[in-house]
């Protein structure tokens, strides 16, 4: 029996939320979203929010119940603040600069890697060694983030490369003489 599934998502001011058949639609200031739910789980706005249940009693529907509760509620939240992932680049002479709608990346190559901006993605450099990835798809942002990390992961003699802000790095001691 689903813990999370149980609850209804609330339905904040603002925002606008209709469910046709398999198909849960949510427009809010920050923009809109839809979601097309599995088969196994069926959706129904109420007075209370929007509640998901599962059709049958099979593993398959109690594991996809909290699950697709837990988008929906992501929706929600999505278009009411958005998602934010900052990233801290660490290494001399690593920087990333953003070059009208790409983001250029300095990271001790022999060229500079140029990443497209997806649509619906946010990026901005505050400072040279720091980006901050947002948009309304949780998904999306943690994607992109993923993504921009995979150029140099933090490597754990020194810490060199692009970490996710607040993630720890497991240092280990150099060569001994």
């Amino acid at each position: 029996m689903s813990r999370v599934g149980k609850k209804a998502v609330a339905i904040p001011s603002g925002v606008t939320a209709n469910v046709e058949g398999q198909t849960v639609k949510v427009k809010g200031p920050k923009g809109a979203m839809q979601l097309v739910l599995h088969g196994e789980v069926a959706a129904k706005v109420g007075s209370d929010g929007i509640k998901v249940d599962p059709r049958n009693e099979t593993k398959l529907a109690r594991a996809l119940w909290g699950t697709s509760r837990a988008l929906v509620a992501n929706m929600m939240t999505g278009v009411t603040k958005g998602f934010e992932r900052r990233l801290e680049i660490t290494g001399v002479g690593y920087r990333a600069t953003m070059q009208g709608k790409n983001l250029q990346i300095a990271l001790g190559y022999s060229h500079d890697i140029v990443y497209p901006i997806p649509e619906g993605i946010t990026i901005a450099t505050p400072k040279p060694t720091e980006i901050v990835v947002t948009g309304i798809d949780k998904q999306k942002v943690g994607q992109v983030a993923a993504e921009i990390r995979d150029y140099r992961p933090p490597e754990p003699y020194k810490g060199k490369g692009i970490k996710f802000a607040g993630e720890f790095i497991f240092r280990k001691q150099g060569k001994k003489k």
